[in-house]
């Protein structure tokens, strides 16, 4: 493993020794063991893979805390684990002070990854402890009732509904997730590049404990820097990269260079690439295998793109199918809830019609959870799919199957909208946005409109440095590529969109806030159809509208 924060490397076999004296440390001076959950609160560091692995080794499920939340996020996330201890990085000592009363109040023991004699009441530094404890291996016996079905982890949902949910991982998800890499055709002589959050499931099972199941060099990044990004692939000679949502698209972004090309990328695992994109990464970076990806963390069923098919996740294969049954499903996008027949079963969706996925919950495919959520859980499991009584698990996610079994993703439940009865795909319509001349980056989103069923389109989006909004072109691109009832009706300019940090764009706010001058103090635009041009949206306008005196 090689850390760039501090350009120190670490053979497998000092990670191994350096865990143990963590497990030993912790067994002694925090009187931890088996079925103790601990929460880490750190950022992407080589001490985070071996703090893990030494309290795997005791038997200690770990919650993995975004280390960018704060105050009350982070004590719903931290409580809804059911933590007894916290683990946190000297640098966020600020952010466990904020927290630490109530902390206090509940019993939590926390510990600081410092070596600072000197020390708050109420968190002890840790360092010398770990620094000090054996490198004896820890026995077996101590975690002796942990199996493949017991919990490993607690890894949060993004966040983009409400405060994220804590995923039950089982120690058999992180096993089946660590092939991923070798699915993806990863060898034992390649040279991993994680640069996405340890706290995620992509950067954590798919990046870390796959570079472990290969046996492989990691190199492991702070955070992501789309301006450093091939720098550090050509220093390191790294073969294997991993993206989320928009990364590909911040390295595209990147002025233009003349060796662009040389370096020696040539697999790239991950899942969120529009397919504009995509085809623009290929151009100017080469030949890279992108391996486009579809999963959940708590999900039961997950596609890859095996293929060099641009703009798919994934292809129907009969024992995948056979092993983690699922099907997709007619979706009323205006009640948001599947499609039921007159026995009260749902109905299969067409090949080439979008429909929602749906896993079979089965020995095999099993789904857990969230801790301390029961009713998200149960929100999760749908009955009466095909038969009375079955079980399924609800992906909230819209996918499509083509006449040549090729998936693809489409939508989240609740980002698709309904308008003028048509559903509205948020992702079709940004792709088609971030395509205007001016525009960089959009979130589309549906709005509600007094006096009228269902959401229309609105957009918060950024515009390219230095450019203006182009009223007229805008218009005429939209027009060009989308029926009258997807094109956005309202526009929001904003200097920055608001992201998770997954990068994943957050909609809940700007959905609540509407499309109201009077509330929103960014510039907003109103397509006029008449005028055929995007229109500053007065508050006249606005009045007119609610007044239904203009026709949507």
């Amino acid at each position: 493993m090689i850390g760039l924060k501090r350009r120190k490397s670490y053979t497998y076999l000092e990670v191994d020794k350096q865990s143990n004296k963590v497990a030993n440390a912790l067994r002694t001076y925090a009187s931890l063991k088996e079925g103790d959950t601990v929460a880490l609160f750190l950022g992407n560091e080589p001490c985070y893979a071996w703090t893990w692995l030494g309290l795997a080794k005791l038997g200690c499920p770990v919650a993995l805390l975004n280390y960018n939340i704060r105050a009350k996020s982070l004590l719903h996330c931290f409580s809804c684990s059911g933590a007894k201890v916290l683990i946190a990085a000297a640098e966020l000592r600020s952010a466990v002070e904020d927290v630490l009363p109530v902390l206090k109040e509940q019993g939590i023991s926390v510990y600081l990854l410092s070596d600072e004699k000197g020390t708050t009441d109420g968190i002890s530094c840790i360092s010398e402890a770990i620094s000090q404890a054996p490198e004896t291996p820890i026995p077996r016996s101590l975690r002796a009732n942990v199996g493949i079905r017991s919990i490993a982890l607690y890894i949060y949902t993004s966040g983009t509904t409400g405060l994220p949910k804590a995923a039950l991982v089982t120690h058999e998800r992180v096993w089946a997730a660590s092939f991923v890499q070798a699915m993806s055709g990863v060898t034992s002589t390649d040279v991993f590049y994680i640069n996405l959050p340890l706290y995620h499931s992509a950067g954590f099972l798919i990046g870390l404990a796959g570079s472990i199941e290969r046996g492989i060099t990691v190199v492991l990044r702070r955070k992501f820097s789309a301006s450093q990004f091939w720098e550090d692939c050509r220093k390191h000679d790294v073969t294997v990269m991993q993206y989320i949502g928009e990364t590909l698209r911040y390295l595209c972004n990147t002025p233009q260079k003349d060796n662009e090309k040389n370096h020696k990328v040539r697999i790239a695992i991950g899942n969120g690439v529009r397919t504009d994109v995509w085809n623009e990464f290929l151009q100017r970076f080469g030949n890279i295998y992108v391996r486009e990806l579809y999963a959940a963390t708590e999900g039961n069923v997950g596609f890859i793109n095996y293929t060099t098919k641009v703009g798919v996740v994934g292809r129907v294969n009969f024992l995948h199918k056979r092993i983690f049954p699922y099907s997709l499903i007619k979706f009323d996008a205006d009640k948001e809830e599947p499609v039921r027949n007159a026995e009260g079963l749902c109905v299969k969706a067409a090949k080439g019609e979008t429909g929602l996925l749906v896993g079979r919950i089965t020995k095999h495919s099993p789904f857990v959870g969230y801790a301390g959520n029961k009713q998200q859980t149960e929100k999760k499991r749908l009955q009466d799919v095909f038969v009375k009584g079955d079980l399924y698990f609800n992906s909230g996610d819209l996918l499509k199957i083509d006449h040549h079994n090729f998936v693809y993703f489409q939508d989240r439940v609740g980002d698709t909208f309904r308008w003028k009865g048509e559903n509205v795909a948020t992702t079709e319509v940004a792709d088609i946005l971030s395509t205007v001349d001016c525009i960089d980056e959009a979130n589309v989103y549906g709005v509600k409109v007094p006096g009228h069923e269902g959401r229309i389109g609105m957009a918060a989006i950024t515009l390219q440095e230095g450019k203006e909004f182009d009223c007229v072109d805008t218009c005429r691109h939209v027009a060009n590529y989308l029926p009258v009832y997807a094109r956005p009706r309202f526009i929001r300019i904003q200097s920055c969109l608001e992201m998770t940090g997954t990068f994943k764009m957050k909609k809940v706010k700007l959905v609540e806030e509407g499309f109201d001058p009077g509330v929103i103090q960014d510039d907003l635009y109103f397509l006029h159809l008449e005028e055929k041009k995007y229109v500053p949206l007065t508050s006249q306008i606005y009045d007119s509208i609610l007044a239904r005196e203009i026709k949507l």
